[in-house]
């Protein structure tokens, strides 16, 4: 790995973490010797890059630095494609448009020498089939997820029972051969997996839920758990 390649991949390390980085976990990554990693630091602080810490202790990056996000090295090209060929796999079309409008943007933005990676990538997926869902809309579920609005909506149940439901939606889901709205159901005071190809009709409403998105994730990761844990006692 050249020292401008490096030096690069020590502030995408210390961006991506949420605490001090040891220059032990910096060289181990890096694949370099720990005196590499001081001499690294030393001149990436020199040239004004606002890194604090010291040997022994771990080194953090100044969250408010900001540098080109688009100077990507091969590896990160490679895994945007990778991400692209998956989302591709969801059958969401408004998804799958927007996983393309990205590899667009980051395609006229790189330098020409690295369109090449991009062009003729070493990695792709194995072709398969895309989950069965794409007929669902899931532009409205995603926003009221965002916006924190309770969704009205239409389900039809395995036995070919309808009911009409008011939920909060937490997460869409998805699963190796669908998709899932993940929800708080009212009717049923309790969590609810609704598979979106039985969706049948799904209206956002104004009403807010009135909890954060952050205390109702993890109320449905506190189910969830207990859920797996239940299922895992049972004989």
């Amino acid at each position: 790995m050249r020292k401008a390649e490096r030096l690069f991949q020590i502030i995408q390390i210390l961006r991506r973490s949420g605490r001090p980085v040891t220059s032990a976990q910096l060289a181990g990554e890096l694949e370099v010797a720990q005196r590499t990693v001081y001499r690294d630091i030393a001149h990436l602080i020199g040239q004004r890059v606002p890194i604090d810490g010291e040997a022994g202790f771990g080194y953090v990056l100044d969250p408010r630095y900001d540098m080109p996000p688009l100077m990507l090295t091969p590896e990160e090209i490679e895994a945007v494609l990778l991400g692209v060929q998956m989302v591709a796999k969801l059958g969401d079309p408004a998804i799958t448009n927007a996983a393309r409008d990205v590899l667009a943007k980051i395609a006229s933005a790189i330098p020409g020498d690295l369109l090449p990676f991009m062009e003729e990538p070493a990695v792709s997926l194995k072709p398969g089939e895309v989950i069965d869902g794409s007929t669902f809309d899931t532009r409205p579920v995603r926003r009221a997820v965002r916006e924190g609005r309770k969704a009205e909506l239409d389900y039809c149940a395995a036995n070919g029972e309808v009911t009409h439901r008011i939920v909060w939606p937490v997460l869409l889901g998805y699963a190796d051969a669908h998709s899932l709205l993940i929800a708080w159901c009212e009717t049923k005071q309790a969590f609810r997996h609704f598979r979106t190809e039985r969706i049948l009709n799904l209206d956002v409403l104004e009403e807010t839920i009135g909890v954060s998105r952050g205390k109702l994730r993890q109320q449905w990761l506190q189910w969830r758990e207990a859920e797996l844990s239940r299922s895992r006692a049972s004989p």
